[in-house]
């Protein structure tokens, strides 16, 4: 157990507090950096603040940190090329037609929110690809139609960790199926889908997803959200601040006359190829053996997702330039300076992905996650295993926003625990991996949350506070379950 006890909690639940009541989210998270540095100085608060500011440097000792605040950066270059280009407005302008052909208003409303839940569940390889690509392509739409971005930042969001979960053929999948090979499992594939019976919170988060769309009932924040749109064409709140800036989200075609979908679905498709791609190639090993399939399946899960996702938008990025030279839309010089504007435009985001990281290594210090689980294990009847197994997980993710660091505390706990206990193994796994993903959700310094944000260019704690009745009707809905199936089983 942490020797920090109650104190390992206070930096990560006064930081979500104050940003939650404040809406300024770099001081919340600053103060709560601070704080943690304090405890772990023992009450100094002279060496609390040197070590707080060494903190922020050390991030960058770490590569996987590095190349995701790169890859934020790199985000709004493409952006900006793609929109400069008239790759948006071709998109907009193709849909908006066969939305015409089709549909009335409220009837093409929903279609367009279908087609962004849709695309974040089929594009399963990756989260963060997931989330930059619905954003990417459906945020102009959503403006135009005037549908406002809490949805879409909720959309893209609620579908891209839910089915990568139930889709595990991606890093998500290789992730878990090595802590479950850890914990002595000779078929961890197989383990992990007999989990997915019982894991209800992914399946429920999307199942509310398609009843909002569907039947046009919001409720909470987000009920709010639609009536502002409505009455005000404000697909943002007023006094609040998008995660982009209006000088990269709202770049203008540079010839009306040349507007073309495929400028923007190329890039956007080249990225989501080279993904798995990139996995494969950066996971690769000598002396691998097995089938090809088994080898490259491997390969996914040795891979370094954050390698992969900065090669992918690099290609991406290298594939619009040269799409776009070659109908002369924009001469080189031009679209460097356009990269490196877009990339200013990002420049608040990088920051913020540095605080987050910032406090999750501070978490990871104070020995937070730890110090929840073990609390929770004399309070267990194997009856109660998964239930308390979830809630655990939820409570970790939502502190520490890490739902892949909730993955390597808890299934370590749970899965010896349900063993020992004579408990579902498969239900506790399930359990520990659906909190996880319900915490990320609900945590604005979860990375998913933030990179919501930024891809649908809603403002940070708008998104978290409409997202967040949706995620706890369903994570509420699973804690029950897991209640009664104690009983059923």
């Amino acid at each position: 157990m942490s020797e920090y006890g109650f104190w390992s909690l206070v930096p990560s639940i006064l930081a979500i507090f104050l940003a939650l009541r404040t809406k300024q989210v770099f001081l919340s998270l600053t103060l709560g950096i601070w704080v943690g540095w304090v405890i772990l100085n023992g009450g100094n608060p002279l060496t609390g603040t040197m070590d707080t500011l060494a903190a922020f440097v050390e991030v960058f000792k770490d590569g996987g940190n590095t190349r995701t605040v790169i890859f934020t950066l790199l985000v709004g270059s493409l952006i900006a090329l793609i929109q400069r280009s008239g790759g948006v407005a071709g998109f907009i302008q193709w849909v908006s037609i066969r939305l015409e052909k089709k549909a009335n208003d409220t009837k093409s409303r929903k279609m367009i929110q279908l087609y962004a839940a849709l695309t974040g569940m089929i594009i399963f390889v990756e989260s963060n690809i997931s989330i930059l690509t619905v954003g990417t392509l459906y945020r102009p739409i959503f403006d135009k139609m005037k549908i406002p971005r809490e949805k879409l930042a909720y959309l893209a969001d609620s579908s891209s960790a839910p089915s990568c979960i139930i889709f595990p053929f991606n890093a998500w999948g290789a992730f878990i199926m090595s802590l479950l090979l850890a914990q002595g499992f000779d078929s961890p594939f197989r383990l992990l889908f007999s989990s997915l019976a019982y894991n209800f919170y992914p399946f429920l988060a999307i199942a509310i997803v398609l009843y909002v769309i569907l039947s046009g009932k919001d409720f909470g924040p987000m009920k709010k959200a639609e009536e502002r749109t409505r009455t005000t064409g404000r697909v943002i709140a007023e006094g609040s601040t998008p995660m982009i800036s209006d000088e990269i989200a709202l770049i203008e075609a540079k010839h009306e006359n040349k507007l073309r979908a495929y400028n923007m679905t190329i890039p956007i498709l080249v990225m989501i190829l080279f993904m798995p791609t990139m996995l494969v190639y950066t996971g690769w090993q000598n002396g691998m053996t097995g089938s090809w399939i088994e080898q490259i399946f491997t390969a996914i899960g040795n891979g370094s997702g954050s390698t992969a996702v900065m090669y992918s938008i690099t290609a991406s990025i290298v594939s619009a330039m040269l799409l776009y030279k070659s109908q002369k839309i924009m001469g080189l010089k031009e679209m460097i300076d356009l990269a490196i504007k877009g990339m200013s435009g990002m420049v608040s985001l990088a920051l913020l992905m540095v605080f987050a990281f910032t406090i999750g290594a501070l978490c990871k210090e104070l020995g937070t996650g730890l110090y929840v689980a073990h609390i929770t294990e004399a309070w267990l009847s194997p009856k109660l295993v998964p239930a308390i197994v979830f809630a655990t997980s939820c409570f970790i993710a939502f502190s520490t926003g890490t739902s892949w660091g909730t993955f390597a505390i808890m299934i370590s706990i749970a899965v010896p625990m349900a063993q020992n206990m004579d408990s579902n193994v498969s239900m506790a796994i399930a359990a520990a991996i659906g909190g996880g993903v319900f915490g990320d959700h609900c945590s604005p310094i979860s990375d998913t949350t933030i990179i919501s944000s930024m891809a649908s260019a809603s403002d940070h704690i708008d998104h978290v506070n409409t997202q967040l009745p949706y995620a706890a009707i369903a994570g509420i809905a699973t804690f029950t379950l897991y209640l009664a199936m104690a009983w059923i089983m």
